[in-house]
């Protein structure tokens, strides 16, 4: 008895001096990691600055700054476990990093694989920081694109946080890709309007609305026959911001319905025309030669 508790007593002693032989190395390991978050945020300003002087794209100089700032925080986190663990080989660390990068993998890949779509995202630059896209059912002013995420400001005035995955995978619509945008609006007129007159009318109108740019040129087509109208498709060309878009709609809606007045082209209503017939005269049943008369 007496040699087992004196076994159970020299395996505490054990432990005890080996922890208090690691104290030093995780102490030192606590300072390494405290003096790495200062390192990573000057890495981080000086990726910034670097990339400002370096890259005209913000998505880049996004990348270079992240970069900087994960890279800072890999060694740090590298150089202290060496410190705490002073038996620890390089290549023991490398073979670790291998089995759990695997393990890691697996229970969050949906994680890396929105960190991979999102450094594609910063590459390639489908589109840049104050773009207005369409991707999934959403819309409205890319914020910021992050390693995970981009964030999306809606027209509402709501954040909307979409997976990078999501919007590599997915088709993206990038409405301010250019310097121009087309809006196509409508107009009916009844079956008494002049086509010819009623088109030359709309092109003057479309011409002289604020915001309507001169080039490309507005068209007005002829689309169709309709139950109660013959509908104008008028296309013209603004700034791409919805904002510019909504406004000079507006503009232009305004504009034609003052002209149409002026020159007494209605917008009609819907129209319906109904028959009535007396249904005595016209039963199936009768036998022939009753008065019974189909209409034809």
């Amino acid at each position: 008895m007496s040699e087992s508790l004196e076994t159970i007593r020299d395996s505490l002693q054990d432990l005890i001096g080996r922890a208090v032989e690691l104290i030093p190395g995780i102490l030192a390991a606590l300072i390494v990691l405290a003096l790495t978050a200062y390192a990573a945020k000057a890495a981080r300003d000086i990726g910034s600055k670097a990339g400002m002087a370096t890259a005209n794209s913000a998505s880049l100089r996004l990348l270079i700054e992240q970069t900087c700032y994960i890279a800072t925080w890999a060694g740090g986190v590298l150089f202290a476990a060496i410190l705490a663990f002073p038996g620890l080989q390089l290549g023991d660390v490398i073979a670790a990093l291998g089995l759990g990068t695997v393990a890691i993998g697996f229970a969050f890949q949906d994680i890396f694989k929105n960190f991979l779509a999102g450094i594609l995202l910063l590459l390639q630059e489908p589109f840049e920081i104050g773009d207005q896209i369409v991707v999934s059912d959403y819309e409205g002013v890319v914020e910021h694109i992050d390693i995970r995420t981009t964030s999306i400001r809606t027209y509402q005035g709501e954040r909307v946080l979409v997976p990078n995955s999501t919007i590599f995978t997915n088709p993206v619509q990038v409405r301010t890709a250019y310097s121009s945008r087309r809006s196509d609006l409508g107009v009916g007129v009844d079956y008494n309007t002049p086509l010819s007159d009623t088109a030359s009318l709309l092109e003057r109108i479309i011409c002289q609305v604020e915001g309507v740019l001169p080039e490309p040129e507005p068209s007005i087509d002829l689309v169709c026959f309709n139950d109660s109208s013959i509908d104008f498709v008028v296309r013209y060309w603004t700034l791409p911001q919805m904002k510019e878009v909504c406004v000079v709609q507006t503009r232009a809606i305004l504009a034609i319905k003052r002209e149409f007045d002026r020159a007494n082209i209605t917008i009609p209503y819907p129209i319906r025309t109904l028959y009535y017939f007396d249904q005595e005269k016209y039963n199936d049943y009768l036998p022939a030669g009753d008065g019974n008369t189909t209409p034809r």
